[in-house]
């Protein structure tokens, strides 16, 4: 046999279909799959709108790190998008300026009214200034009185809070004798155990402890915690002091208010911030000095606007003088702050120049409202 007898015949010659019916063969077959493609397209859309309609309104935390972390076999850190941590933006205040929280030892770090955290799985990370770290999964403040940065963790990313400090506290009851250590603070009013009038003439609860090293740590936008130091025992570290993140919150808003009226405020000078109990009662110029001075508790400042740095009170109002009615201008800015946050509403004060300095406006938030015109150092 012939090799040419071994081989299929040409496909032209072969028997069965004709070249027209191969066509319409071809097309059956096209139209087959087709349909079968769009079938299966049509169940893994329906399976997709299903499992949509499941799930709760709004992403997910798994979604946002999903999308926001690096490969997690990656070495290295991984980072945290903004929406997991938004649940902090609380603490910086109404005027998202405020760089500090302050705590007592392990207490929560997320004021009552703060939303919850998004993720069970996260957790907040403090780096120590001796360069250990601290994990807290329910997100309170270390136990040991210092000031730490701030990360959030979930898994394996981390995102660091690099514009928030947790500040702890040293409880109250380490003052003895009216000092810790060689600083001397003294006693507050109602310490010997009468009844406050209100609750924020209390004793506070606790103090930062402010070094030589810590010192200019911001607090806010604008200030620092030396900007709030008594001033006195000007060799003695550390430092005790009180400060409330009210305070700091409602000086920014004061700030933003001034600027939106068209004043470019660059520096306002605190001319008085914390003052201890001995020092409020005989340290310095005590003319017009309250017993209750709202000074002792953390929540006051006695301010002035400072763009050029000499010591005095900015021509606020531009006519030509620096007066009372320079500090009219503060004023009115925290009437309007005070009537779009009412819990920020307290006291002010206005001072006229007088014992070396010019003219100041007293702020605080003591919980109620309270205006009046003032002599001496306030």
């Amino acid at each position: 046999m012939s090799e040419a007898a071994l081989l299929p015949p040409a496909r032209h010659k072969r028997p069965g279909l004709t070249p027209r019916q191969e066509r319409g063969f071809n097309l059956l077959v096209a139209g087959l799959m087709g349909a079968m493609v769009l079938g299966w397209i049509v169940s893994i859309a329906d399976q997709l709108r299903e499992r949509r309609e499941a799930e709760p309104a709004g992403p997910t935390a798994a979604r946002v790190l999903a999308a926001a972390l690096t490969d997690p076999r990656a070495s290295g850190t991984a980072y945290l998008a903004d929406a997991p941590v938004e649940f902090l933006d609380e603490l910086r205040g109404r005027s998202g300026k405020v760089e500090a929280v302050f705590r007592t030892p392990g207490a929560s770090l997320t004021p009552p009214q703060a939303p919850a955290k998004p993720a069970p799985e996260l957790s907040a990370r403090y780096d120590t200034p001796s360069g250990r770290e601290l994990v807290s999964e329910d997100f309170t403040a270390p136990r040991d009185p210092g000031i730490y940065k701030l990360a959030v963790e979930m898994n394996k990313a981390t995102r660091s809070i690099d514009d928030l400090r947790v500040i702890t506290l040293v409880p109250f009851a380490e003052k003895k004798e009216g000092r810790i250590g060689l600083y001397y603070l003294g006693r507050w009013p109602f310490e010997s155990g009468a009844a406050p009038p209100r609750p924020s003439y209390a004793n506070p609860a606790g103090f930062i402890e402010v070094t030589r090293e810590n010192k200019d740590t911001p607090v806010s936008e604008h200030f620092k915690l030396a900007d709030f130091l008594t001033k006195d025992q000007f060799d003695v570290w550390p430092k005790y002091l009180l400060l409330d993140s009210r305070l700091l919150d409602k000086l920014e808003l004061v700030i933003q208010e001034l600027q939106a009226e068209g004043h470019p405020v660059e520096h306002v000078q605190i001319m008085s911030g914390f003052r201890t109990p001995i020092y409020n009662h005989s340290g310095g110029n005590t003319a017009g000095r309250a017993s209750l001075s709202r000074h002792m508790y953390g929540d006051a400042a006695d301010i002035f606007v400072d763009n050029d740095r000499n010591g005095m009170m900015d021509d606020l109002n531009g006519d030509g003088r620096v007066d009372p009615a320079d500090s009219e201008v503060i004023a009115r800015a925290v009437d309007r702050v005070e009537a779009k946050y009412p819990a920020l509403v307290g006291g002010v004060g206005l001072y006229a120049a007088c014992c070396g300095h010019g003219p100041f406006t007293h702020v605080d938030v003591r919980g109620y409202r309270a205006r009046w015109r003032g002599t001496g150092n306030g």
